[in-house]
C-alpha cells in the first residue's frame, strides 16, 4: 500500500474504558484488537493494519449496564423519563455540540475501519449531525401538536407520547454512526434509557464520542459497552428487562435475540433488516439514465447497503445493449484506497467477504451464468472486483441471498408478471426501482408494487434519504418505521389523561396548567 497522505493518517488508539451509569469505567480485562483490511504492508503478506483496541467486555459488565439503564428509568419514575421536553432537548443539543469537534477523527476512522471513501465518510458524519438536529425539530413539532386538550363525549383528554422503557440498541457496520444514531437519538429524546453496543466493525470510531455522552446525559441514560454480541446482548435479553430491541442488521440475529427474551409479547421491536431490492428496466426506459442509476444503486459502497440494488430485471427488447453498456460501465469504475481521488470501489472491511462473493460467482457460473465484464471476479485478499452475472435464475444462490457486496445478477424478462411474481414470492420487500417512461404502464405497475414493497423509486436508484421520509419494509426487511418523524413514534406510546367535564375536575386541570406540578399536563410548547 502507498503511504497514506498526512491528512488521513492515524495513530493507534487503545481505548480502555466503557460508559456505565454516567462514569467512564477503566477495563482491566481482555482487549479486542481493531484492524483494517486496508493493508499496511508493502510486501505480499497482506498484513491487516492494526488501528487499536477496545475492551472485550463480558456478561458481568453487560448486566451492570442493564441495571444502570433500568435504574435510570426507575419504572417510569426516573429523572429522564419525567423530565420536561425542553430539558431533554437541551441534553441532546449539548451532545451534538460536543460531537461536532470529533468530525475529523471519526471520519478518518470510517475510512480505515470500514473502507468508506473520504467524501462518504465526511458525508456520513455531517448527515448524522443533521439527523440529530432534525430530530430535535421534529420533537418540538410533536410537542406543539400535543400541547392541547381534546373533548369528546363529555371527557377532556390530554394526549402525549410517553417512553417505553429500556432500549437495547445494536447498529450495523456499514453505517456504524448514522444508522446507529437513527435508532439511539430518537429513543433517548422520547425519554427511554439505553444500552448501546457498537457494531462488529466501525467500533473504534464510537470511542471519541463517549466523553460527549457522559457530559450530556444523566447517569444511566446512555450506557455504551464493547464486545461480542453473544457475550453482551444475549445475557441482557435473557433477563427479560429490555422493553425495546432496536437493531439494524440481519433477520437471523434479530430472531435469535427475540427468542432469548422470556416475555416476547412485551418486547417492542424496531428493526431494519436485509433486503433484495430489484430494479425493473422496462422496454421504454431511458437506457443511459437506467445504467447510471443502476451503477450507483448496485455498487455505491461496494453494494454493502440494505438499500442497494441487488438484482436487475432487464426486458429482452434491449437486453444485449443494456448488458454491453452496463458491463463496460462497471469495468470503468476506479478501485483504490478510500482517500484517493476519483475512487469509487474500496477494500471490503470483512476479511471473509471476498471469498464469499467468489463463491456466489462460482455457483452461478456452474449453473449456467456468465461473467459479462472483463474484470469481473478478479480477486485480491481484500477485494473481489464486481462481477456482472447473466443470465441469473432461481437455481443460483445469488438469486436468493442478500449478497451485500460487489456482485450483480441480471435476470431477463419478457412479461412483467415474471419479476412481479418473483418479488411476491421473495422473503423481502423494502424497495424497488422502476425505469420507464410510459405513464399508463407505470401507473398500473405502481399500483401492484405498492403492495409488495414500501418505496417505489421512479427512474432512480433505491435509497434511504431524505431522512424525513419513511424508511421501512415488508416481510423480513423491517419491523417498525424509521425516519425523523416516524422514529419518535416507534420509540414511544400514546398516553393520555382523561377527565370528566365537571367543575371539580376542571378546577384541578386549571391548577395543573397554571403550575409546574406536572411536566406531562402542559399546554406550553417550544418555538
Amino acid at each position: 500500500m502507498k503511504k497514506a497522505p498526512e491528512r488521513v493518517q492515524l495513530e493507534s488508539i487503545t481505548y480502555e474504558h466503557y460508559l456505565v451509569n454516567g462514569e467512564l469505567v477503566k477495563w482491566d480485562g481482555a482487549m479486542a484488537s481493531v484492524t483494517s483490511q486496508i493493508f499496511s504492508s508493502a510486501t505480499n503478506d497482506f498484513t491487516p493494519t492494526v488501528l487499536g483496541s477496545v475492551p472485550d467486555l463480558d456478561a458481568t459488565v453487560a448486566l451492570e449496564a442493564l441495571e444502570a439503564a433500568e435504574n435510570a428509568f426507575d419504572k417510569g419514575k426516573g429523572v429522564w423519563p419525567t423530565m420536561k421536553v425542553s430539558e431533554r432537548i437541551s441534553c441532546i443539543e449539548k451532545f451534538v455540540e460536543l460531537m461536532k469537534p470529533q468530525r475529523e477523527l471519526v471520519s478518518k476512522l470510517l475510512m480505515w475501519e470500514i473502507g468508506k471513501t473520504e467524501n462518504d465518510a465526511y458525508r456520513e458524519f455531517d448527515r448524522t449531525v443533521q439527523y440529530i438536529e432534525d430530530t430535535v425539530e421534529a420533537y418540538k413539532q410533536l410537542d406543539r401538536k400535543s400541547a392541547r386538550f381534546e373533548k369528546e363525549a363529555n371527557i377532556h383528554a390530554h394526549i402525549r407520547r410517553s417512553p417505553l422503557g429500556v432500549v437495547l440498541c445494536l447498529g450495523p457496520y456499514n453505517y456504524p454512526l448514522n444508522e446507529t444514531f437513527c435508532l439511539l437519538i430518537p429513543a433517548l429524546i422520547m425519554g427511554n434509557t439505553s444500552i448501546f453496543k457498537p457494531a462488529k466493525l466501525g467500533v473504534l470510531l464510537i470511542t471519541p464520542l463517549l466523553e460527549a455522552f457522559k457530559q450530556s446525559f444523566p447517569a444511566g441514560v446512555v450506557n455504551i459497552v464493547f464486545g461480542r454480541g453473544r457475550a453482551i446482548a444475549s445475557p441482557i435479553m435473557q433477563t427479560g428487562k429490555v422493553d425495546v430491541l432496536a437493531l439494524i442488521g440481519h433477520s437471523e440475529s434479530a430472531v435469535a435475540l427475540q427468542d432469548q427474551h422470556p416475555k416476547k409479547n412485551r418486547l417492542r421491536l424496531v428493526l431494519g433488516l436485509e433486503a433484495k431490492n430489484p430494479a425493473i428496466i422496462l422496454p421504454d426506459a431511458n437506457l443511459d439514465n437506467a445504467i447510471k442509476e443502476c451503477i450507483s444503486g448496485t455498487l455505491s459502497y461496494n453494494g454493502q447497503r440494505c438499500t442497494a440494488l441487488k438484482m436487475l430485471y432487464v426486458h429482452k427488447d434491449f437486453l444485449e445493449e443494456f448488458n454491453t453498456k452496463f458491463a463496460a460501465a462497471v469495468d470503468a469504475l476506479q478501485y483504490g484506497l478510500p482517500w484517493e481521488e476519483g475512487v469509487f470501489l474500496t477494500p471490503l472491511p470483512e476479511k471473509d467477504k471476498p471469498d464469499y462473493i467468489k463463491g456466489l460467482i462460482d455457483d452461478a457460473i456452474g449453473k449456467g451464468a456468465k461473467v459479462l465484464n472483463k474484470k469481473g471476479g478478479a480477486m485480491s485478499p481484500n477485494y473481489c472486483f464486481p462481477a456482472v452475472l447473466f443470465p441469473v435464475d432461481p437455481s443460483m444462490n445469488v438469486f436468493h441471498e442478500e449478497q451485500f457486496g460487489p456482485v450483480i445478477p441480471i435476470i431477463p424478462f419478457s412479461d412483467i408478471d415474471e419479476p412481479l411474481t418473483q418479488m411476491a414470492n421473495s422473503d423481502y420487500g423494502q424497495q424497488v426501482s422502476v425505469f420507464g417512461s410510459e405513464s399508463e404502464v407505470l401507473g398500473r405497475l405502481i399500483d401492484i408494487l405498492a403492495n409488495l414493497v414500501c418505496r417505489i423509486n421512479l427512474n432512480s436508484a433505491c435509497q434511504r434519504g431524505p431522512d424525513i421520509y419513511p424508511f421501512t419494509g415488508r416481510k423480513n426487511s423491517a419491523v417498525g418505521t424509521l425516519s425523523v418523524y416516524d422514529a419518535l413514534r416507534s420509540f414511544s406510546i400514546r398516553t393520555f389523561v382523561a377527565s370528566k367535564d365537571t367543575p371539580e375536575n376542571n378546577a384541578i386541570l386549571e391548577q395543573l396548567l397554571d403550575s409546574d406540578y406536572s411536566n406531562f399536563i402542559s399546554t406550553n410548547y417550544l418555538l
